[in-house]
């Protein structure tokens, strides 16, 4: 049997995309994103499904500091101490995003997805995905170990994983 190439990882995507947006309709719930190593891609795979205007109000793809920073409140302070890929910046931007675009729900996504930029501390690969909602935020720490598209994806499943866990969808479809 064939390994899943990245169309068949995408495929699988949207169909959790689809259930996510099922569960956020029927509970009148918004949602919006806070990408950096992604890219967008998160948004993507959610505008993949046919009527996500619904629920999907945007995001901000803020791959620099300073987008940060402006479109989302994370703090120059933050980023000083704990680096754009850390929890701490993580959570600061799903936080803005949901107070910014005044969703139910905000997931973010920061790290490097490579081949370039990591370092003995922060290596390729480390990414942190987190969700805020009413009731707090949630962030996980993860290392991908693939090249550049692959640890994107593994990304994206991870972030979309997390949302759909956060309002109680499960984890079969998560980080893995």
């Amino acid at each position: 049997m064939a390994a899943a190439g990245p169309a068949d990882e995408l495929a699988a995507l949207v169909v959790l995309a689809g259930r996510i947006q099922a569960h956020f309709v029927e509970h009148g719930l918004t949602l919006s994103t806070a990408e950096s190593c992604t890219g967008g891609l998160v948004g993507h795979i959610l505008t993949e499904v046919s009527g996500s205007s619904d629920y999907y109000l945007g995001g901000v793809v803020s791959y620099s500091n300073q987008l940060k920073m402006s479109e989302l409140d994370v703090g120059v302070d933050t980023l000083e101490q704990h680096g754009a890929v850390s929890a701490q910046a993580c959570v600061a931007m799903a936080e803005g995003a949901r107070r910014r675009h005044r969703s139910s729900v905000a997931l973010a996504v920061t790290g490097i997805a490579g081949p370039r930029g990591g370092s003995a501390a922060k290596p390729v690969g480390l990414t942190y995905v987190g969700v805020a909602d009413e009731t707090g935020h949630d962030v996980r720490r993860f290392t991908w170990h693939g090249d550049r598209p692959a640890n994107k994806i593994a990304s994206a499943r991870a972030a979309l994983g997390l949302v759909a866990e956060r309002v109680g969808l499960g984890t079969e479809a998560g980080a893995g």
